[in-house]
Order: C-alpha cells, then sequence, then structure tokens
C-alpha cells in the first residue's frame, strides 16, 4: 500500500530530482540527476548500470509466462529496488552531490503486465518504491498509472505531458518519438490538443529476435539487420495485428508484442523459409513504418526528434527519415538533451509534479476522465 503522507516537501527553483526509468527492454536501469531551472529541467549526471542478469532473467521470465509465486513476484519486487537504490547512490557518490541535495526521486517501476482495456483494467509495475526511499534517504514519488486508470485512462504513455513541457515551442509543430522496447509519439501542436500513443513495437521485438539467434542482447548498429533483407510476405503479415489500425488513445506492451506473436505471425507465412537476418531486417522495418504511418496520418507537421535507444540505431534512423521526405529527423541532442535520458528525465519531472500537487494534462493522452494528480509520495 501506498505510504502516502502530507504535506509532501515543496521544491523551488535550482533543486535537484532524480529520475529512474526501466523500460520493456530490460536492458538496464536509467538513472539521472536534473535540476530545475526556469528554462526547463537541465541534466546534470546520469548512469544506465545493467540489471543484474539473474534479475533480468526473473523479470523476463513474469513478463513472458505471465505467471508467478507470489513468494518470486514479492522477492523480485524487493530485489528490483534494491538495485534501483543502488544506482542512485552511486551516481550521488559519483557526482559529489549529497542526498540532503535532492527534493525527490520519481520512480517508473519496471512494468511487468500493462492491461488497460479490461473490464477490471490495472497496470503492474515493481519496485517497491519504501525500500528505494529508506535505501537512499529521498522521498522517493512512485505509482503514477494507476490514478489516470482510476479516472478511465489507459495509464500511459506518460511522458507526452513532460514532452510537451519541456520541447513545445511557440510558432513550431514538433513531433516527439519515444523508440524504447515500445515506441511512442508525442505530437505537439499549437492549434491542437496534446497527442501521443504507443505506435507498437519499437525494439523489443529486434532485441528478443536476436537474443534468441544469436545470443546478443541487442543488434548493434544494426550490423545483423544489414545482412538481410526485408520480407514483404512477413511485414505485411506484421501490419495485420489489429492494434496498429486501432485509433488513440491506445498503449500497448509485451503482454502483447513478444516473441510467442512473433512465432505465431511466422507460422501464419511459413516463416521457417526466411533467414534469421531477413527476419530481423523486416521487425526493424515494422518498427519504421508503424511509426512513420502514424506520423504521416496525424497529418502533424514540423520536424521529428527521436530519443530512446532506438535512436542509436543507424538504419532505424534512416528509413524513419525516408519514410518520411516533408520531415527533418533528428535526435534529441538537437534540442540540448541526451535521446538516452529523456524518459529518466521525465519521472524527475513527474516527481516534481507530484510534489507541488499538479494535475498532469494527460487527458486527451490517455482517454482519461478529467486530468489528475499523479503519484504517490513516500517519505524516508
Amino acid at each position: 500500500m501506498a505510504n502516502l503522507t502530507e504535506p509532501a516537501p515543496q521544491p523551488s527553483l535550482g533543486n535537484y530530482y532524480i529520475g529512474i526509468m526501466s523500460g520493456t527492454s530490460l536492458d538496464g536501469i536509467d538513472v539521472v540527476i536534473a535540476q530545475r531551472s526556469r528554462s526547463g529541467f537541465k541534466q546534470i549526471a546520469a548512469c544506465s548500470p545493467a540489471l543484474p542478469e539473474a534479475l533480468r532473467l526473473q523479470i523476463l521470465k513474469i513478463c513472458q509466462d505471465k505467471q508467478v509465486t507470489l513468494q518470486m513476484l514479492g522477492e523480485v519486487d524487493h530485489q528490483f529496488a534494491l538495485a534501483c537504490a543502488e544506482a542512485v547512490n552511486q551516481l550521488l557518490k559519483n557526482s559529489n552531490i549529497n542526498a540532503q541535495q535532492i527534493c525527490a526521486i520519481g520512480s517508473h517501476g519496471q512494468t511487468i503486465f500493462h492491461s488497460p482495456l479490461g473490464k477490471f483494467p490495472f497496470s503492474q509495475q515493481i519496485g517497491d518504491a519504501n525500500l528505494i526511499a529508506a535505501r537512499t534517504g529521498i522521498p522517493c514519488v512512485a505509482d503514477f498509472r494507476r490514478m489516470d486508470m482510476a479516472y478511465g485512462g489507459q495509464g500511459a504513455p506518460l511522458v507526452p505531458a513532460f514532452h510537451h513541457a519541456l520541447f513545445s515551442k511557440n510558432g513550431k509543430n514538433r513531433v516527439i518519438v519515444n523508440i524504447g522496447g515500445i515506441a511512442n509519439i508525442t505530437l505537439l501542436s499549437e492549434d491542437k490538443p496534446l497527442l501521443g500513443y504507443d505506435t507498437g513495437p519499437g525494439n523489443m521485438l529486434m532485441d528478443g529476435w536476436i537474443n534468441k539467434v544469436k545470443n546478443q542482447p541487442f543488434d548493434k548498429n544494426a550490423d545483423f539487420a544489414k545482412h538481410g533483407k526485408v520480407s514483404s510476405l512477413l511485414l505485411t503479415q506484421l501490419l495485420s495485428d489489429p492494434y496498429f489500425a486501432l485509433p488513440a488513445p491506445k498503449s500497448t506492451g509485451r503482454e502483447k508484442f513478444n516473441l510467442d506473436w512473433l512465432e505465431q505471425q511466422l507460422t501464419e507465412i511459413d516463416g521457417a523459409l526466411l533467414s534469421d537476418a531477413d527476419i530481423q531486417r523486416t521487425l526493424l522495418e515494422l518498427s519504421a513504418q508503424t511509426i512513420s504511418q502514424q506520423i504521416k496520418q496525424s497529418s502533424a507537421g514540423g520536424d521529428v526528434f527521436v530519443c530512446g535507444g532506438g535512436a542509436l540505431n543507424p538504419l532505424l534512423m534512416q528509413r524513419i527519415q525516408s519514410l518520411l521526405p516533408l520531415h527533418t529527423v533528428n535526435d534529441t541532442n538537437a534540442l540540448d538533451i541526451d535521446p538516452m535520458f529523456v524518459e529518466a528525465i521525465a519521472f524527475a519531472w513527474l516527481a516534481e509534479q507530484r510534489l507541488l500537487k499538479a494535475p498532469i494534462a494527460l487527458k486527451s493522452v490517455t482517454g482519461a476522465r478529467q486530468d489528475a494528480i499523479l503519484g504517490c509520495v513516500y517519505l524516508a
């Protein structure tokens, strides 16, 4: 249960915040120290320690099997929180910043199941915020999704509100694309409500496939995909999934797009005739096309800025640019924000907003009946 105690500490300009993000790729824990300034949030220091391999495999098993004992769930919840706290403490030490200088930590937690559309919608994250607060000595804000869901929203994606706060600019339309395990887009327009949603797989299927056939965690520089060719038959089959045609609001995750899903699609077209590299290349094309199609269908003008691990995939970035000839595609370095830490900074910002008791303007994104104050405060 949430340990919500009021009044929460009140932030002021110049304070430091920490954001923690671990996405669907399960490649590590992104931790960032950010400082509030009058112009926004400035990244001060960051790190991305890998998850302990045994813990990563346990979480992956939970997500893939969708079954877990209560003992295992409790222990993994505890272990993940300890890994987060250790990463925070190490970053503070390396940065010569002490815990007393930090106003709050914003922790997303690791999503193990996201089910926004059933009769009883829910989204489940692990990473006990009590432990994070106790082990760091810093108030921790967590459980950001469920209040939005309590008001009928999907609880995801959350980052469009931060994208609007940090990246919107008068006189300019912009598209922010986050390519983590799942890809999502945020449409920033002067004359339209904020809109953002999950387009489908980002890196997740590519990472899962190369891990299966090459025992590699990801396809560095798309070296494996470059040896393959796009299978139009497989691509058409993948694109036929109903999710891609759903209107916004919509959100998804590993419970939908996973290797079991991919194997089923391969079975439908006798995918045994395809090389492993061809499948890898086609999965990359799936991500590029589903992202680009949604941007084109939105009629959103302006430049496109990419963040997340996908920003480091040169072939994926090239394909998105090729599919969007009327747009200029860059990563968020062009906006002075490291693309690898945009999401972590977003949770530092969300922590600040919670301490300010500020509602997060997400109802146009998630479909909630109203904007809400998101997150619970766990005091150290």
